[in-house]
């Protein structure tokens, strides 16, 4: 082969030589160059024009060997796929016939994969001529369906039915793109009844004659089932035909008309399936049913048609024995079995999902409405120990007991009201803290159905979630019952909690032991059940038995909560969890007991257990303790202030004595202090002048210490900064003992004087006014509305001091941020500025990635307290605390309006604070900047935007771009370098927090340019004036913001981050029609309810020469970016995502400029009559979007010369192999949203945290960091 010319592919002496080249490929034995030409020669006969004939000779030849003759058909599939346009019709009607032959002469010796070579063809040959000048399809169809005796044909056909139904209403191809109007009637035309038909759309013109009888498929198909399953399924070619057949019904039930599904009595047939005595024809009716029973649209009728048939006992009987059936050993799974059980519990909970949405209609017969047998059968899958499968009943339930009418109907039955909450109750159980090598089933299902940790977190948290919702309407429908029973088990746990487990012994504590987990879960329960009576309380109308029974209650809740506030435990975590509670009883279902209140409030002060040093980890939970108590006290001042007012002179001389005695830290001086601020200024008895008198005693020394003149000139200079936080000392230390020449600093004990320096920073910190400002005006600030008098009183309380605090807090911030610059280490020489990025390092524990358990982190770091590391620990804590405790400030300042945004000098000298030596700041560190950025814009005055935004703005995207975009060539770049052993695992602690940060970037973007974002309503006299442009048309009509915001977008198309990507092609789909024209935009959104829509207008323009100059960079820059993301294996997931973006591209700019199709030409194997039909083909009007995307890939199929569908195949083959993978793949959709944490509000009232994603965990609590 290799020595003959390659150009004689013509003829018929060229058959001889496919079989030679067929036989080098496949001969194990051949050289590589060999292979290679014989490669090159079978591509090159495809060209040629010969190709179809010789392939129809080959593949029509029974006696050739099935390589050969798969060969054949591909060429035909060549043929058909890449030259149809090009033939005439005579020549494409031979082809067509071509195909049809072959389909008439497949027997049962065809080997299948060429027997489903054949169904392409014909499918491909529909795809581009049925309707056209090819009508008599189905009539061909019906020939070969009724070929006696022939099951081959017969799974022929369905075949090529269920592959015509997916690619005509699901697939990406750009033939069926253009022609999906009249594929998509015909489909629907020869699937469905013509009875069906015309009773349901009675006035529908009659389009082309395409269907063969009036049955339709739908009917054939559902009668050849039932004859499938009337036989021998243990026969291989009966039960072949059944799966093909429910295959077929599967790809149907997303689209086909209800009434049809009715009509046919498929539905009652496909439930026969289940029975049946195989697994495969059981997974295949249960995908049919999921398929149809997923859709939440059927009216009424239809409801009644197609789902209340299935509250039969029969029906709920048999869904009971075959979910008893897929049930697995957690230990020894049988998939099969397990997938079953998934896919069974989410039909029951569409099932449930119906009967809460059409309760109205729900007939009120038993004998066609088994409501007990149903209710018995979503407990059972409730109770599975598989959370994963028991969790979408679980939804149900929630939506059920929340009914007005199904609700009361379950509580009255005690049978099922009882274990129900049983089995809610005890998975509030936190099974993520337990050990990985834990035996429990429910455990081990857990591992086996998630991926990663924060997964696993996410999971569970959802499952908690929709659990507490049922005990909540639990407790509301039968709430002595329920209460009774949650009160008495607890107790019951609470007396028995170290049965069979070891005393306790703070020498071998640990925070997650069986007794802590046991009173969490037992605590949760109770939560949601104060949640539940809070309900009770408020929805019932009152009455006289009413409030006797309220009265009854709570005496009952009082009496048990005072055993509880008795009972002593050893366990820090334990009387953490009990304070908790307590506070909850307090302010919820006792919240107007004062007597109680101050029980816990006295519990409160004087639960203060002394650390024990030399126990490390058990002192760690001490310290978890007292934090709490001072979040518990807080809180009961904030939610009972004027319960608290009746005893405030006490409790304040009681704090005033303890602060005297000078026994407090300043924290729990601060925390004690603004516990008697939260008093008075929530309290409702106080009016606001006398609120402001009584308030000024604690504002008043604030204001002074900010006021201090040795502090401005500390401030004056970053030099001085650094002497005032002892940070000049820290650096001389650092370089006398040339910590840059040791390897482990964890392993290098500190001297005498390093152990001062430690103590002498802590004491510095301790002495600004940072701490008690960020105490007080969080309290002033949080969890309060505007229309207040709290509000009012907090503006005028501050209004004073704001002037004084601002330009000393800048610059507090201005020199944490330069602190992060090492050329600002002066203190240092040259040479060991190197280790500035170190010392300043948050250390983290990442799940599942860093070593060992979380405690086991915590307790490494305790250890090296006093050691080099912990030496940086303290350093890094000094300016983390200054950074952070600005950054809150300043939040809490931006809640009070005009008090912050009205200063008009502030937006210049703000934006350089917070951004100007931004870039030194970690990943992480950075996300907190980002947060409070976006807190800034949430809060701003819509009138005083246009003054306060653009420099800020502007500052951000530019240091965003910056950031993310170097650190993610950084990270490519440390790709490329074989790592391993720690350092692998930083990079890999390196690369999730950097997706984070990316995350974060672009859910800020995300958020500004919604079009259906709400805002935030006018604080002055021009609340009735509309010319002020949404936040949206704001960034994109000023070229100082916009510019580096869409730098910023680009790059993170460019970024592999599958989420954040996708983020972002939506983002830009959104705003590429902005800057079609210059002028009012109307975005038409979808409201919650999405049954109206509300059409939104934004009549400021986008100035022409703006949106000139962005539609050219989109064009250019943002198309050459999606196709470069396009061309990489990486983003193969994304690739429609990307397509349909550059459709939106085409169709928006290409009539108003020619970059688009230069930069699509300048592709290279793209030809101008490829682009200028594919251009001219998105640009019909009323194309669906599926349509247009169709289109792109299609004409840039070949840019790796791979198609989008074979390289998904690749990945999923080579890329994929991991067993982790392959599961992920084998979830539904709604179990893949289980998978994922309730998306945040965008605003939030409460001042910015160090936050972190599950799973991740700082130590800037550490050691008073």
């Amino acid at each position: 082969m290799a020595g003959e010319g390659r150009n004689d592919t013509n003829g018929v002496a060229v058959l001889p030589r496919i079989h030679e080249a067929l036989q080098l490929i496949h001969n194990p034995y051949s050289d590589n160059v060999a292979r290679q030409e014989a490669q090159r020669f079978l591509e090159d006969v495809k060209n040629t024009n010969e190709a179809p004939s010789h392939g129809y000779t080959l593949a029509s030849d029974k006696s050739q060997a099935p390589v050969v003759r798969h060969y054949a058909l591909s060429l035909l599939e060549h043929a058909i796929k890449h030259k149809w346009e090009q033939y005439t019709k005579e020549q494409a009607v031979a082809l067509r016939n071509w195909v049809l032959e072959l389909s008439r002469n497949v027997s049962r010796e065809d080997p299948g994969y060429l027997r489903n070579k054949v169904a392409v063809l014909w499918v491909e040959v529909a795809k581009r001529s049925w309707v056209a000048d090819w009508m008599d399809m189905d009539t061909l169809l019906v020939q070969l369906w009724q070929v006696p005796d022939s099951a081959v044909h017969k799974e022929l056909v369905l075949l090529i039915l269920e592959t015509l139904s997916d690619e005509i209403f699901n697939g990406d191809d750009a033939v069926v793109a253009v022609r999906e109007g009249v594929l998509s009637k015909a489909s629907v035309e020869i699937f469905t009844p013509a009875a069906v038909l015309l009773e349901t759309f009675p006035k529908r013109q009659p389009g082309p004659e395409v269907r063969c009888g009036d049955e339709g498929w739908l009917r054939r198909i559902t009668d050849f089932l039932g004859q499938c399953l009337a036989g021998d399924l243990q026969n291989e070619e009966i039960r072949n035909c059944a799966v093909r057949g429910l295959t077929v019904i599967h790809s149907l039930m997303p689209w086909v008309i209800p009434n049809a599904a009715t009509a046919t009595g498929c539905v009652p047939v496909v439930c026969d399936a289940l029975r049946a005595p195989h697994v495969a024809v059981q997974k295949a009716a249960l995908e049919s049913l999921h398929a149809l029973y997923s859709r939440t649209s059927f009216i009424e009728q239809e409801f009644l048609d197609l789902v209340v048939p299935l509250y039969d006992r029969k029906y709920i009987q048999l869904f009971r024995h075959l979910f008893e059936w897929s049930t697995v050993d957690a230990e020894d799974i049988d998939d099969d079995k397990y997938q079953c059980g998934k896919k069974l519990s989410e039909l029951v909970s569409f099932l449930g999902n119906y009967m809460d949405r059409r309760f109205a209609a729900l007939p009120n017969d038993p004998e066609r409405v088994d409501f007990q047998g149903f209710l018995q059968l979503l407990l059972l899958v409730t109770q599975s120990q598989s959370l994963i499968v028991s969790i979408p009943v679980l939804v149900t339930w929630s939506r059920l007991l929340g009914h007005k009418s199904i609700g009361p109907s379950i509580a009255a039955l005690p049978a099922f009201i009882g274990p129900l909450l049983e089995v809610c109750g005890s998975r509030q159980f936190r099974y993520d803290s337990l050990p990985e090598d834990t035996q429990d089933p429910t455990f081990l299902f857990l591992l086996e159905d998630t991926d990663t940790i924060p997964e696993r977190h996410a999971f569970l948290g959802n499952y908690r979630r929709y659990s507490s919702q049922v005990i909540e309407n639990i407790v509301r429908l039968q709430v002595v019952d329920a209460i009774q029973h949650i009160l008495g088990q607890t107790e019951n746990i609470l007396e028995h909690l170290y049965d069979g487990q070891p005393r306790f012994d703070p020498a071998n504590y640990t925070k997650s032991s069986a007794p802590v987990l046991r009173v969490d879960a037992q605590a949760t329960l109770i939560e949601a059940a104060l949640k539940g009576i809070t309900k009770w309380r408020g929805a019932e109308t009152e009455n006289a038995q009413h409030e006797q029974e309220i009265i009854s209650l709570e005496n009952s809740l009082q009496s048990w909560a005072n055993r509880l506030l008795v009972m002593k435990f050893e366990d820090p975590l334990i009387r953490k969890r009990i304070l908790q509670l307590l506070v909850a009883f307090s302010t919820t279902a006792l919240d107007k007991n004062a007597g109680f209140m101050l029980k816990v409030l006295e519990h409160i002060l004087v639960t203060w257990p002394a650390a024990q040093p030399q126990h490390k980890t058990y002192s760690e939970a001490i310290k978890d303790l007292q934090a709490e108590s001072m979040v518990e006290l807080q809180r009961l001042a904030s939610k009972m202030p004027d319960h608290l007012l009746d005893v405030y002179d006490q409790i304040a001389g009681q704090v005033n004595e303890m602060i005297a005695s000078g026994t407090l830290d300043e924290k729990r001086q601060v925390a004690y202090q603004t516990f008697l601020f939260t008093i008075v200024h929530r309290s409702s008895r106080l009016d606001k002048a006398t609120k402001v008198q009584k308030l000024e005693e604690f504002i008043v020394p604030i204001r002074t210490q900010w006021q201090d003149n040795s502090l401005k000139s500390a401030l004056s200079s970053y030099s001085g900064f650094c002497e005032m936080m002892a940070l000049n000392k820290a650096q001389d230390y650092l370089a006398r003992r040339r910590v840059h020449e040791i390897r482990d600093w964890g392993s290098v004990q500190l001297d005498d004087e390093g152990k001062a320096l430690q103590s002498e920073m802590e004491q510095r910190q301790a002495a600004l006014p940072l701490r008690p400002t960020k105490s007080f005006l969080t309290c002033s600030v949080e969890n309060i509305d505007k229309n207040t008098t709290p509000y009012q009183t907090s503006c005028e309380l501050w209004q004073d001091g704001f002037p004084v605090i601002l330009p000393e807090l800048l610059k507090f911030l201005s020199h944490a941020h330069a602190s992060h610059t090492p050329d600002n280490w002066v203190g240092l020489p040259a040479e060991m500025r190197t280790i500035v990025g170190r010392v300043l390092t948050d250390r983290f524990w990442q799940a599942g990635i860093s070593e060992g358990s979380k405690d086991d982190f915590y307790a490494r770091v305790v250890d090296k307290k006093h050691t080099v590391e912990g030496l940086a620990s303290t350093i890094r804590g000094t300016i983390r605390f200054v950074r952070e405790s600005c950054y809150a400030i300043i939040y809490c300042m931006s809640r009070l309006d005009m008090q912050f945004y009205g200063f008009s000098e502030l937006p210049g000298p703000l934006a350089h604070s917070l951004l100007a030596d931004s870039h030194y700041l970690s990943a992480h560190q950075l996300i907190n900047l980002l947060n409070l950025v976006r807190y800034l814009v949430d809060n701003c005055p819509i009138q005083l935007r246009d003054h306060f935004l653009p420099p800020l703005l502007a500052a951000c995207f530019q240091q965003m771009d910056d950031k993310v975009n170097s650190e993610w060539q950084k990270l490519d770049q440390q790709q490329g370098v074989q790592a391993g052993g720690d350092a692998l695992t930083e990079e890999m602690k390196a690369e999730s927090i950097l997706r984070q940060l990316t995350y974060t970037a672009v859910m800020i973007v995300a958020d500004f340019l919604d079009p259906a974002r709400s805002e935030p309503p006018f604080t002055s006299s021009e609340q009735h004036d509309r010319n002020h442009p949404s936040l949206r048309k704001f960034c994109l009509m000023q070229s100082a913001i916009v510019e580096p915001l869409l730098m910023f977008c680009t790059h993170a198309i460019r970024m592999r981050d599958t989420r954040c990507c996708s983020i972002m092609l939506r983002v830009f789909r959104s705003i590429v029609p902005d800057f079609q024209t210059a002028g009012p935009i109307s975005l038409t959104i979808e409201s919650k309810s999405e049954t109206e829509k509300k059409s939104i207008v934004d009549v400021t323009p986008i100035p022409a020469s703006t949106a000139s100059v962005i539609r050219e960079y989109i064009s250019s820059d943002v198309l050459k970016a999606c196709i470069t993301s396009l061309h990489e294996p990486y983003f193969v997931d994304l690739q429609k995502d990307l397509a349909v973006l550059i459709a939106t591209i085409l169709l928006h700019f290409c009539p108003l400029t020619q970059t688009p199709r230069d930069v699509l030409l300048s592709l290279p194997n793209i030809q101008q009559g490829e682009v200028d039909k594919a251009i001219e083909s998105i640009s019909k009007p009323g194309l669906s979007s599926r349509s247009q995307r169709a289109i792109v890939l299609d004409l840039l199929r070949d840019l790796k010369g791979v198609s989008i569908s074979e390289m998904g195949k690749l990945q999923k083959s080579f890329g994929d192999a991991g067993s982790k993978r392959v599961k992920k793949s084998a979830r539904s959709k709604m179990a893949q949203e289980f998978m994922k944490a309730p998306t945040p509000s965008t605003t939030s009232t409460n001042a910015p945290q160090i936050k972190t994603e599950d799973g991740l965990e700082g130590v800037a609590s550490l050691f008073n960091e």
